[in-house]
């Protein structure tokens, strides 16, 4: 089927709304990455993007930038133009009051508190089209899709291994298993996600940073597993309140309150073990739609048991450690090969000679 030439020009628009919505990554949560363009006699009069969570949407950035020119134009956009009031006002009222003719929204949105606004401007005589690329746009904001629609934060598991599948000697030694410029990209993409997610065994062995120390780049929610609250009160993880403890009725009362008086999140959950379903319903509710997880091995394994996992990156380096300890994942494990955790559109990068290996697990 040929592609008409109205089909190519809303498509070339929209990828550069693509490229404008990547501008805000990791600082619009828990709001979509959108970008805006406005075209007149196929020529771009205004841009925009949403910037960051409170700040003007993209729309009404690039109606701004735009100024007079956007009466009688083409306003494109990777989301549906919000038509409720929130930390702004309704962006399908802004783009009526501009005198838009049309516009193209690449897909609708799933919230359905902001869902809406093509109605409203359909009503307004404005003529909407949807649909322009709308597997591209899904996938730009997968994780904001993914909470609204399965009503649980996106998940993604990270890991640095062996070939031989270890994420430590057996003596515990880590660091590095992978080279520099892998760990600078391994930070990065800490930077793209709400929260990321680490087991105690980990802090006690590495105390981790978990920040992106990239210019940028917003550092994300911490958030540590610790059922008996184990943590030490110098831990880099609790250098400041952006933080998360999940631990269980079971942990001292007055290290809960140390914690607390230092204005980090405690959650508490009965038993003695904080199952991911438990732990992604708490965070459900923060309003985190987001979540990388940097294990360990057992915290990974518990993940991938209960199904509960989105998206992998696994960094690989090309040396072999031995030993039956510091495996990659643990956890139940399947039971037979056709019941594994499959992962779909593989991409492999290299940074020198070691490999990522991203995938997703949801077809």
């Amino acid at each position: 089927m040929r592609t008409s030439s109205t089909d190519s020009t809303d498509e070339r628009f929209m990828r550069e709304t693509f490229r404008l919505a990547k501008k805000g990554v990791g600082w619009t949560n828990p709001n979509p990455m959108v970008g805006a363009v406005i075209v007149k006699n196929r020529k771009i009069v205004g841009k925009g993007y949403h910037r960051k969570l409170g700040l003007p949407h993209a729309e009404v950035e690039a109606l701004s930038d735009a100024g007079t020119a956007a009466r009688g134009a083409v306003l494109y956009t990777n989301l549906e133009p919000c038509s409720h009031f929130g930390r702004t006002p309704p962006c399908a009222n802004a783009i009526i009051q501009a005198g838009i003719r049309r516009v193209v929204c690449a897909t609708r949105d799933p919230n359905a508190f902001a869902r809406g606004g093509v109605e409203k401007l359909r009503q307004a005589g404005i003529k909407v089209s949807t649909g322009i690329l709308e597997k591209e746009a899904r996938d730009l904001n997968e994780a904001f899709f993914t909470f609204h629609e399965k009503q649980r934060p996106f998940v993604a598991l990270k890991f640095a291994a062996s070939l031989d599948g270890k994420l430590a000697t057996r003596r515990g030694d880590s660091k590095w298993i992978t080279n520099e410029r892998a760990r600078a990209h391994a930070r990065r993409l800490r930077g793209a996600y709400q929260a990321v997610l680490i087991g105690i065994e980990t802090v006690i062995a590495d105390d981790p940073h978990l920040g992106v120390r990239t210019r940028g780049l917003r550092d994300p929610l911490r958030i540590v597993l610790d059922s008996d609250l184990r943590i030490s009160l110098s831990a880099r993880v609790l250098r400041d309140s952006h933080v998360v403890i999940a631990t269980t009725k079971n942990a001292s009362a007055r290290k809960r309150k140390q914690l607390t008086h230092r204005g980090i999140r405690v959650l508490t959950f009965s038993g003695g073990r904080i199952s991911p379903e438990a732990l992604f319903a708490a965070l459900r509710k923060m309003n985190v739609i987001s979540v990388l997880v940097e294990g360990g091995g057992a915290v990974l394994g518990s993940i991938i048991d209960a199904d509960s996992a989105d998206r992998i990156y696994v960094f690989y380096a090309p040396i072999l450690i031995g030993g039956k300890r510091a495996v990659v994942i643990g956890g139940r494990g399947a039971d037979r090969i056709s019941n594994a955790l499959r992962v779909a559109q593989v991409s492999v990068h290299h940074f020198g000679d070691n490999i990522l290996v991203t995938g997703s697990t949801r077809s």
